[in-house]
């Protein structure tokens, strides 16, 4: 690839990546409470939208946290590698990928997709790969038409105060760009909102040239190193968000909270009515404030004002009921019950226990059923995935043959489903008697590699212990003795 098919493919991932943006921010401002008023009228918009246009109900936070708290990645396993996977897990923690993943899991429920970048060594000499967890505003893929599992590109772009970047990672080398960005609105705000801003247009790129380095990069990796976390991905189709469905209804939700606070202001101040009288007129002055005329009062701003004119002599009135609130909480309360049964969390995480009080904790646990499989599943989708984060970290370490090893590798997750200390310590131990060995319940137990080598130590030690292994023959001898 010459730079001129270089920056033609830029701009063809760039426009990709330009057109998904939209739709990113939407999931993650509702995802953070950021909701517009959607479904009013016009005109009641125009009348109360401006005093509930900060107001919302956020009920897709809770959707990702619930599945999101459920995913951990706690360790890898490699056949026959001795001490390759320990290796590779080495270089997860190294680079703090525990907490990175934590967040790219949450990005990639909310947003559909999160994107994990190895790279080379890094600059302090050590034998260490530079691993990052990347934005889906920020990343995109380029794969094979006839084969998607393929790479054939990858593009990474962010900005700073001044200019906007953008670096191609093909298989063999590295293609670095630059130009101008449009300025902040605010420089008062965060450096992530301030990130969000760039230019509308795909061209304009020029060559970023770095000292001491060639213009194109060689790929030292050999490889794309750019691989894509996605939730639930679907043949022939974009992967999903777990909150896209959620959006509508939380929209309705929003509005029917906004229903019920107008309601309930006209509720608590008394409406009067004013008999035998026509409606007053407001006097219309002049520059020097002479009276000149009069006019009367809108019926809007009698509206507000919570009066009734009624003229004639023969008028009169009647009562009404006042309005009746639990009407809106009801269809509330069954919207949020929906987005339970669609999003399957579990109801008594979403509608305070109610109608779920006095269950046992079987059925709390039947109730999870679906949240853990939701869990579950995404486990399913990020093994592949993750497999070929540890085959690019092999590389970038580079060594080859822990590189194809790892193709093979067990990808280890926390159980997703959460019991009580007490049930998890009579599972292990009827796992125990049935005979399964002690690392292995170290693994259900959830206990990442790191400690469970740590704990298998100490059980050596404590079986080499001199004075317990006195301990333990003077036991075996007393109990011998009083057999006999």
């Amino acid at each position: 690839m010459d730079a001129i098919a270089a920056l033609q493919m830029v701009n063809r991932i760039y426009t990709r990546l330009s057109a998904r943006r939209p739709d990113i921010d939407e999931r993650e401002r509702y995802f953070g409470g950021e909701h517009t008023l959607q479904f009013a009228t016009e005109e009641w918009r125009k009348a109360n939208g401006a005093r509930y246009k900060d107001f919302s109900d956020n009920w897709c936070r809770p959707v990702i946290e619930a599945e999101a708290e459920r995913l951990e990645h706690t360790g890898i396993k490699i056949a026959g590698a001795d001490g390759g996977a320990k290796q590779l897990w080495n270089q997860w923690l190294l680079n703090e990928l525990p907490s990175a993943s934590s967040q790219g899991f949450v990005s990639s429920l909310t947003s559909s997709r999160s994107f994990v970048l190895v790279w080379g060594k890094s600059s302090n000499g050590d034998d260490e790969a530079l691993v990052t967890w990347e934005h889906p505003s920020n990343v995109e893929i380029e794969y094979d038409w006839a084969n998607p599992r393929r790479r054939v590109a990858a593009l990474k772009t962010w900005v700073d105060d001044a200019l906007e970047y953008a670096t191609l990672y093909e298989p063999d080398a590295v293609w670095k760009w630059e130009r101008s960005r449009q300025q902040p609105q605010n420089l008062r705000e965060s450096q992530a909102k301030q990130a969000r801003e760039r230019m509308a247009t795909d061209g304009g790129w020029v060559a970023r040239e770095v000292d001491g380095e060639t213009w194109p990069l060689p790929n030292p990796i050999g490889d794309v190193p750019i691989v894509e976390i996605p939730n639930r991905p679907l043949l022939a189709a974009d992967p999903v968000s777990e909150i896209q469905g959620v959006i509508p209804m939380q929209n309705a939700i929003n509005l029917l909270w906004a229903y019920l606070f107008l309601a309930a202001d006209y509720a608590s101040m008394p409406a009067r009515v004013v008999l035998h009288q026509g409606p007053p007129k407001q006097p219309i002055l002049d520059k020097n404030g002479q009276k000149i005329g009069e006019k009367p009062v809108t019926m809007q701003e009698l509206s507000e004002k919570r009066l009734m004119y009624l003229s004639g002599d023969n008028t009169t009135i009647d009562s009404w009921e006042a309005a009746k609130l639990d009407v809106f909480t009801g269809v509330i309360e069954q919207s949020v019950g929906h987005i339970a049964a669609q999003t399957r969390t579990p109801p008594h995480y979403l509608v305070s226990n109610k109608g779920l009080s006095n269950l046992s904790g079987d059925a709390l646990e039947a109730a999870e059923g679906g949240l853990v499989n939701k869990a579950t599943e995404f486990q399913r989708y990020a093994a592949p995935s993750l497999r070929e984060v540890y085959r690019l970290i092999a590389l970038a370490i580079d060594d080859k043959a822990l590189a194809q090893q790892a193709r093979l590798a067990t990808i280890v997750w926390r159980n997703p489903g959460i019991r009580s200390e007490a049930q998890l310590a009579d599972a292990l131990l009827k796992k125990k008697q049935m005979g399964y060995p002690l690392e292995y319940l170290m693994e259900i137990d959830g206990l990442d590699p790191v400690d469970i080598e740590r704990v298998m130590a100490m059980v050596e030690e404590e079986r080499t212990d001199p004075q317990i292994v006195a301990a333990t023959r003077e036991l075996s001898n007393l109990a011998g003795a009083g057999g006999q």
